[in-house]
Order: structure tokens, then sequence, then C-alpha cells
């Protein structure tokens, strides 16, 4: 008899669990993807799910503004009602970034330090100097830019290097070796 009563409460025990726990029913998780917050808050509500902010991360050209980029759990999954769907939205733009000094610097310590900041490489031009590959001058459309000012992330810029074909003439040699040295000193 207490073998009956035992298997009875486990029977009626695991019933209640897949009704209380909605055990076999599923909800296909929407793709959220490009969609705005609003928009997709609505979308989550007439399934039953809700939706969860994370954060906004840096801007990706290929998404629409302040658009959902990621979502988790991701989309076509199955989740079971009230789930909480967690994204994370599109930035605005480009975020900006103060400009380092890059004059008189390798132009591989240049491109390392756009890098960094999230610059992007432009236009190269050389001009006649005794260094080769030596930033003399940085440009952002057209116009000059110094250390300290503020750019747009993903900004290209445009480089004036040295040649390294600016030599010293027989004649500059001629004139440092006419120059006396006073040794008494």
């Amino acid at each position: 008899m207490a073998l009956v009563i035992v298997i009875l409460f486990l029977v009626v025990f695991v019933k209640f669990l897949d009704f209380s726990t909605n055990h076999g029913e599923e909800i296909k998780v929407p793709n959220l993807s490009k969609m705005k917050l609003e928009i997709a808050e609505e979308k989550l509500d007439e399934k039953g799910l809700e939706v969860f902010l994370l954060d906004t991360v840096e801007f990706h050209p290929e998404f629409p503004p302040y658009t959902i980029v990621e979502q988790d759990p991701i989309a076509g999954s199955k989740v079971k009602n009230g789930r909480k769907i967690y994204v994370k939205l599109n930035a605005g733009g480009y975020a900006m970034v103060t400009f380092p000094d890059l004059k008189n610097k390798t132009f591989r310590q240049a491109t390392n330090a756009l890098r960094a900041l999230g610059l992007v490489e432009g236009e190269l031009k050389y001009v006649p100097d005794l260094a080769k590959d030596i930033v003399l001058g940085v440009s952002y459309k057209g116009k000059q830019v110094k250390a300290g000012d503020k750019l747009m992330k993903n900004s290209k810029i445009d480089f004036v290097l040295g040649d390294g074909k600016d030599m010293f003439t027989d004649q500059d040699l001629d004139s440092l070796q006419n120059i006396e040295i006073d040794t008494t000193k």
C-alpha cells in the first residue's frame, strides 16, 4: 500500500511540474536584428516574451543607428513563455577621439597609433626630405590636423611623408669642412 501511495505521489508531482513549468510549450525567438527597441518590445510582448537592454555597443556602420545588433538567445531558439531576451543596441554614430602627436614619427609608428584609436590610413604623399617615411604632416579632408584635435573614429587621415632622397650635396659638405672648431674650450 505504501508503494502505491509513493508511486501515486510521484505521478502527481511530475504532472504538477509539467503544468507549472509549461513543459513542452516553447516559443520560437524572432530575429530582432536591425530593429528599433520599441518595435522589438511590441513584437516580443505579442509572443509573451520580454526584452532587456544590456548595453549600447560601438557604432557598426552596417546597422542603422540605435537598432539591435546582438540578442541572446539567438533568433530561432526555443524558449518558454515569459523569458527575457537580452539585446545590445548600435550606437548613434562613431565616437570622438583625441588626435595624437604624429609629427616626426615613423610611418609605422603613426599607423599603429591611428589603428589603436580607430582611425584609418588615407592617401600618402611623399615630398623631398632627408628622412624616409617620417611623418611631416597629417590632414583630414584637406585640412591640417594637430595633436589634440577631436576626430570621429573611422576618419581617413592623409599623410605627408619624407621620401629619403634629399641628400647632402658636395657643396654642403665643403661648407661644413670650412667651419673651424674651437678645441680650447
